[in-house]
């Protein structure tokens, strides 16, 4: 029984650190297309990925002829996925090198092989979440060194890559406080709009009846709609092949999964059988 009660406990307890993970930043996470099994997305994905991402992170865990895995030839992979130099085994190293990364953009751009793994949480958000999140909150902000910032990691030294695809976006956020006003107590919503340019502009206004809840909001107001759904698309796609790159056999692993389930259900109804069979005569 005490170890039955530790158990839920130890349960309990990583629950509640899932949840404080998942809320840690201050900007919620939203959860990404599974399109873990869709061949076409991985594809694009991973076109994406060497077009955007691999002049500067590094996937030093995947070899360009994984990729066939996707259902792409070796033709398919040297014409539109190889750099001149590459050869089809070579590893998805960039030229860049450590030294020079901290140089430009203040640290090191990270190798991106097992990123999905590493950002994951403990049954709550996924490393595919936090990717597809993360890459669609960046704005523009002319007080950045890189004239970018992101929602979900301020302060990030990594500019918009994918600023093209995104279009124009103005980003508000705003937050409601306490002042005193007058000799008493008033809420005041805060608001720092940062406009498609970076140029910020801040409004306050005071609450009527505020009764508290949500202190902190971001929002994203894109001027061209059906670009900026397309946009999300891609970005899911590229979540999407981050996902499987640091994990590239996990399907394989969660149908292997599924016949040992029914291996063991039909060794138990068997031995169960034969327990029965070896007891039956014994009073």
């Amino acid at each position: 029984m005490n170890m039955i009660k530790k158990l839920l406990g130890v349960l309990a307890l990583t629950l509640t650190c899932s949840v404080a993970v998942a809320a840690e930043g201050g900007y919620q996470l939203d959860r990404a297309p599974d399109r873990i099994n869709n061949m076409a997305s991985l594809q694009n994905g991973a076109k994406l990925f060497v077009n955007y991402c691999l002049g500067c992170h590094s996937a030093n865990s995947m070899r360009y002829n994984k990729l066939t895995e996707l259902g792409l030839t070796d033709d398919d992979i040297k014409k539109n996925l190889l750099f001149t130099s590459d050869k089809i085994g070579d590893l998805m190293k960039i030229a860049m090198t450590r030294q020079d990364g901290a140089k430009w953009f203040g640290a090191a751009p990270p190798d991106l092989s097992v990123i999905a793994r590493a950002k994951s949480t403990n049954l709550g958000p996924t490393g595919v979440d936090y990717v597809y999140t993360f890459l669609r909150t960046f704005y523009r902000d002319t007080t950045k060194k890189t004239g970018w910032d992101n929602a979900v990691f301020p302060s990030v030294g990594m500019p918009n890559v994918l600023w093209q695809l995104q279009g124009p976006v103005t980003h508000t956020h705003s937050h409601i406080h306490e002042v005193e006003q007058d000799g008493k107590t008033v809420w005041q919503r805060s608001s720092t709009i940062y406009d498609p340019l970076g140029y910020v502009e801040t409004k306050t206004e005071t609450l009527q009846n505020h009764r508290g809840g949500e202190s902190a909001r971001h929002t994203f107001q894109a001027e061209n709609q059906a670009q900026t759904v397309a946009f999300d698309n891609n970005v899911a796609d590229l979540a999407n092949f981050l996902g499987w790159m640091a994990e590239p056999d996990q399907l394989f692993r969660k149908r292997l999964g599924v016949w040992v389930l029914l291996f063991l259900g039909l060794f138990l109804v068997v031995a169960w059988r034969l327990n029965a069979a070896y007891w039956k005569h014994v009073k």
